[in-house]
């Protein structure tokens, strides 16, 4: 039998992270029987064991992350035994030896690079004519020092400025002994006093700008704990920064009159008391709706391909479901082809199968579009990603009642739901999601439509 590598379990996938072994290591598998949990860049799924056999070697430990490709274990049929283990190069320990000669032969060339002690014994022999001028030099440099000192320090009162003058400076903090005046004999002006301020200020401003910055940048949170991505995070951010960058996103928001809705699903829930009926919900109605309005708008089942547009046969439906680890968008294939009874229950089955992590591969790959739903959550309104390569995101807000003006300009108290489109512009202009959008609505508020 061959040896069992890591398997390529979604479109995008290039390594995978061996979560844990169901089975051990001498035991008896069967083909079809889960071996163990893998983590892929969208799901931890489990994985089948594509023979019959006894699992004689495993190469990967749990948490071990491998290549697609790689191998992962061995699983031996009758009288079979695993490869031998693979002979790891010398090349490393060669590579080690031929550095040490080379480290030597620099050794003598480092030690004959010090020229401090040389130096040092030059300046102690430095020639008396040598040392007399530098002693000159140092000398004159006290007496310059002295002589400055000297002259820089005034006795502010005995500073000549007029009345004028001393008030502003007490008021702008402007020290007189500092300020050359220019009035006769010397004497500080009004006009000397506010163009030092104005330069001390100009002079402060860095300074005072570089503090802060320093003083913001030592200021930091404590640190918490350090939560470790996994492999469906890391991918996650991926796609969300190749999303939101290159596609150029743009945004449409429609509230829909949520009541005829609301009356259809109590009517249905009522009569179908303990069916099936019963069991379906509003976001049933919307992804029903959302994948019929495509049906009439089929500009907007779409995806941008480089030098073209990909418009899509069928409406593969993605929908998004909110896991422990992340965010996966397993797709009902063909929706345009299923009954709002259909949509509702393949929908949770994908959903259940996606938390119990029992999906399969094909089930997360692809997808026309996505409807994300946080009406559940309390959320009233937000505008989504977009998941390329697809064209479009549906993001639905939670039904909230709102004060509303009927056709006859009376207020009531109506059912409302936010609805946002988050478009590809490369593939639909404004004018087409508008569209789209308006059908969408007319369903939604006739939801008999979504029943035939």
């Amino acid at each position: 039998m061959p040896e069992i590598t890591m398997p390529k379990l979604s479109d995008t996938m290039t390594e995978g992270t061996l979560v844990s072994w169901k089975k051990k290591k001498g035991d008896k598998v069967s083909a079809g029987e889960v071996l163990a949990d893998i983590e892929t860049d969208k799901a931890t799924m489990e994985w089948e064991s594509p023979e019959d056999g006894t699992l004689t070697e495993v190469y990967i430990e749990e948490g071990g992350k491998v290549n697609v490709g790689d191998r992962i274990a061995f699983i031996a049929g009758e009288g079979e035994t695993a490869p031998p283990a693979e002979k790891k190069t010398e090349s490393k320990p060669e590579k080690t030896e031929e550095k040490k000669p080379a480290e030597k032969k620099e050794t003598p060339q480092a030690e004959t690079e010090k020229p401090a002690p040389a130096e040092k014994k030059e300046k102690e022999t430095a020639p008396p004519e040598e040392k007399q001028s530098e002693q000159a030099a140092a000398a004159d440099k006290k007496k310059v020092k002295a002589f400055s000192g000297a002259v820089t320090p005034k006795d502010e009162s005995r500073v000549k400025a007029s009345p004028v003058a001393r008030r502003l400076a007490g008021e702008l903090g402007v020290d007189l002994s500092q300020v050359n005046g220019t009035g006769p004999e010397g004497r500080v002006t009004e006009s000397d006093v506010r163009a030092a301020a104005k330069g001390a200020g100009a002079a402060a401003t860095p300074t005072t700008k570089s503090a802060a910055k320093e003083a913001a940048s030592s200021v930091r949170p404590a640190p918490g704990a350090r939560i470790q991505l996994s492999g469906m995070r890391k991918v996650i951010a991926q796609r969300l920064v190749e999303s939101k960058g290159p596609v150029p996103h743009f945004y449409l928001n429609i509230d829909i009159d949520a009541g005829p809705l609301m009356a259809a699903r109590a009517e249905l829930k009522s009569a179908g008391e303990g069916t099936d009926t019963s069991k379906i919900t509003v976001n049933d109605f919307v992804l029903k709706a959302s994948v019929q309005a495509a049906v009439k708008i089929p500009k907007v089942n779409a995806s941008f391909d480089n030098d073209s547009i990909v418009q899509f046969a069928d409406v593969d439906l993605a929908v998004a479901v909110a896991i422990e680890d992340g965010l996966v968008t397993p797709v009902l294939r063909a929706a345009q082809n299923k009954t709002l009874r259909e949509i509702s229950e393949a929908v949770k089955d994908l959903a259940n199968r996606a938390r119990h992590k029992r999906m399969k591969p094909e089930e997360f790959q692809g997808g026309s579009f996505t409807v994300s739903n946080l009406g559940g959550y309390g959320v009233d309104s937000f505008s989504a990603i977009i998941n390329p390569p697809q064209g479009f995101i549906l993001a639905v807000g939670a039904i909230t009642k709102k004060p509303v003006v009927d056709d006859c300009d009376q207020v009531l108290v109506g059912h409302r739901m936010s609805i946002c489109m988050s478009c590809d512009h490369r593939v639909i202009d404004g004018a087409l999601g508008a569209e789209y959008l308006k059908e969408l609505r007319h369903l939604l508020e006739n939801p008999a439509l979504l029943l035939v």
